[in-house]
């Protein structure tokens, strides 16, 4: 009787405490636990799925990884600027969109500031693809430092397990352009695709999965007569940059971009499954 009531006490304390660490959670992360996604392939999530886990992807490690990009003491607010009125519903419009902010900056003021899917300012989203803007004004910050010596130079001279492949003769200048003329399939729909695989690639030992994954790929094209949009490439970028600056994209993008201009938050960079900056999404 007395080993029931022990257990039965240390049920109820369980219970409490697990109820009170829920609590806890700011509601992006108790949204994104009670709609778990099942799995990395975050393409083909639901959409219930992805309102829930796109606020809150660093936030669970058994999801992603990520790194902190630092701010500084000085935060530079937006000051309000006359509001913005448009000849639509905003709030319907966002709605149909499936939208969680639409901010509307003229002239260094804040015009227009809107939230949906219950969002609020305070609230931090993944960025995708904005990320690609960091990226490639961190490699202008590393032109200027003297780290990368020309937009001219091989991929290879920075990513020597390159050589040999498909990107041996590309330049930085062209792989930042996504003008490689290497072969990627970016069809989000296609479970087959390359944007979609290489998600789940298992990579050499002691090198990055991009890597090993764009180092396998044919030549469509000469290098510099096609574009054509690859994330991959743009992921290829954060690996030739990091090799370049030898140090983390984060801490870079803190120095370089969000300390100077005055970002009230630190942010964060999610990580490959090798440990680099997915530097193509997700920050």
């Amino acid at each position: 009787m007395k080993l029931r009531k022990i257990a039965l006490g240390l049920l109820v304390a369980v219970v409490v405490a697990g109820t009170a660490g829920w609590f806890s959670l700011d509601k992006e992360t108790r949204g994104l636990l009670a709609t778990f996604p099942t799995n990395r392939d975050l393409l083909f999530w639901s959409q219930t799925q992805r309102d829930a886990a796109f606020r809150a992807l660093d936030r669970l490690p058994i999801l992603a990884k990520a790194r902190a990009v630092a701010a500084g003491g000085t935060v530079r607010p937006l000051p309000p600027g006359p509001p913005l009125k448009l000849p639509l519903d905003v709030d319907a419009y966002m709605a149909g969109q499936r939208s969680a902010a639409l901010l509307v900056v003229q002239d260094g003021k804040l015009r227009l500031e809107k939230y949906g899917l219950d969002f609020d300012r305070h609230g931090r989203w993944t960025s995708f693809s904005v990320a690609k803007s960091f990226t490639s004004t961190l490699v202008g910050a590393a032109v200027r430092d003297g780290y990368i010596h020309s937009m001219d130079d091989k991929v290879s001279t920075y990513i020597p397990q390159m050589k040999g492949s498909a990107y041996d003769d590309v330049t930085v200048r062209e792989l930042l352009t996504m003008t490689s003329g290497v072969r990627w399939n970016e069809d989000y729909a296609d479970p087959k695709s390359d944007v979609a695989q290489f998600n789940n690639y298992q990579p050499a030992q002691g090198v990055p999965a991009i890597v090993d994954y764009l180092r396998r790929l044919p030549r469509a094209a000469p290098p510099g007569t096609h574009w054509h949009y690859s994330t991959g490439e743009t992921n290829l970028v954060g690996i030739l940059l990091e090799n370049a600056i030898r140090k983390p994209l984060a801490d870079y993008l803190s120095e370089k971009i969000w300390k100077p201009v005055g970002m009230e938050q630190q942010a964060t960079w999610i990580l490959s499954k090798t440990g680099q900056e997915i530097s193509g999404c997700c920050i």
